[in-house]
C-alpha cells in the first residue's frame, strides 16, 4: 500500500519590493485607495486594496500581479494576505490602477500588465505616470481591454469617478463632485471645519450674549419708565394734595380777617383763585 501527498503550494505574499519607489507614487496610491474605500465605506461588499498579490489561477502561484490599486465588487471588506480568486467566488478585480515610477517601463505597464488584466477579467485598467503627467485607460469590450481615446473628463463606468488633470497632476472626483484628497489634505480640511465650527459657536454665543444684553436693556428701560410713571403719579398726587390744602386754607384765612390779596400772597395763589373761592364761601 502506498500513500501520496500533494505538496503544499506556496502563494507568496510579498515580492520583496517596496509599496512605492518614491513619495509621489506612494501619495497617489494611498490617495486613490483611500478615496475609493471612502466611497464604499458603507458597502460591505466592495473590497479595495493596494499592492496586494492577485492570484487568478489555482495551483499556479507564478501567475500573479500586484496592482497598485484593485477594486472588487461582490466581495466583502476585510484584511487579506493575498487575493486568491478561487477563494473569492472566482470574482476577479473589476478595476485596477498602476501608478508608474521610474523603474517601470512602458512595456511592463502597457503590454505585460495590460495583457494580464485583459486575460483575467479586469473591466477597467488605468495607468498614470506622475513624472510625465501621462494618463491612459483601457475598458473591456468583449474579451479584451481596449484603449480609452480621451481620458480627461472620463467617467469610470464601474466607479463613477471622473478623471481630470491640472497641468500634469491627476485629479480624481467622486460622483458627488468631491475631489479625492490626500491624508494631509483631509486633516487640514477637518481642522478647517473644526475652526469654522468653533467660529460659529463663538458667533452664536456672542449673539446669545447680545440678545441677553438687549433683553436686560429692555427690562431696564421698562423699569425706568415704570419709575418715571410712578414719580409723575406721586408728584401729581402731591400737587393735588397741596391744592386741596390751599383751597381748604383760604376760607379759614379770610375768616381770620385777612384780605383776599393777603391770602393770595400767603398761599402763593393767583388773586382770582382766592376771590373765586372766597365768593363761594
Amino acid at each position: 500500500m502506498t500513500s501520496s501527498t500533494t505538496p503544499e503550494i506556496i502563494y507568496p505574499e510579498s515580492d520583496g519590493l517596496p509599496l512605492a519607489d518614491n513619495t509621489i507614487q506612494f501619495r497617489f496610491i494611498t490617495t486613490i485607495v483611500g478615496g475609493i474605500a471612502g466611497m464604499y465605506k458603507d458597502n460591505p461588499n466592495v473590497f479595495v486594496a493596494g499592492d496586494l498579490f492577485w492570484y487568478p489561477k489555482y495551483r499556479q502561484p507564478w501567475v500573479k500581479q500586484a496592482p497598485d490599486v484593485m477594486v472588487v465588487f461582490g466581495r466583502p471588506q476585510g484584511d487579506r494576505r493575498s487575493y486568491k480568486q478561487w477563494e473569492e467566488d472566482n470574482i476577479p478585480p473589476q478595476v485596477v490602477f498602476e501608478i508608474a515610477s521610474p523603474s517601470n517601463s512602458i512595456t511592463e505597464l502597457e503590454v505585460t500588465k495590460l495583457e494580464f488584466y485583459s486575460e483575467y477579467g479586469a473591466q477597467e485598467y488605468y495607468v498614470y505616470d506622475p513624472d510625465k503627467g501621462r494618463l491612459k485607460g483601457w475598458l473591456r469590450r468583449g474579451e479584451v481591454l481596449t484603449p480609452i481615446e480621451v481620458m480627461e473628463g472620463w467617467i469610470s463606468p464601474q466607479l463613477g469617478i471622473r478623471f481630470e488633470k491640472e497641468g500634469k497632476e491627476l485629479q480624481i472626483y467622486r460622483p458627488d463632485g468631491e475631489r479625492f484628497a490626500t491624508y494631509l489634505e483631509i486633516l487640514e480640511q477637518k481642522e478647517q471645519e473644526r475652526q469654522n465650527a468653533e467660529r460659529e459657536r463663538q458667533n452664536a454665543e456672542r449673539e446669545r450674549q447680545n440678545a441677553e444684553q438687549e433683553r436686560q436693556n429692555a427690562e431696564q428701560e421698562r423699569q425706568n419708565a415704570e419709575r418715571e410713571a410712578n414719580a409723575r403719579q406721586q408728584a401729581e398726587q402731591e400737587r393735588n394734595l397741596i391744592a386741596q390744602q390751599q383751597q381748604e386754607a383760604i376760607p379759614r384765612l379770610l375768616n381770620m380777617g385777612l384780605t383776599t390779596k393777603q391770602v393770595a400772597d400767603a398761599l402763593s395763589l393767583p388773586l382770582a383763585v382766592v376771590e373765586k373761592i372766597g365768593n363761594r364761601e
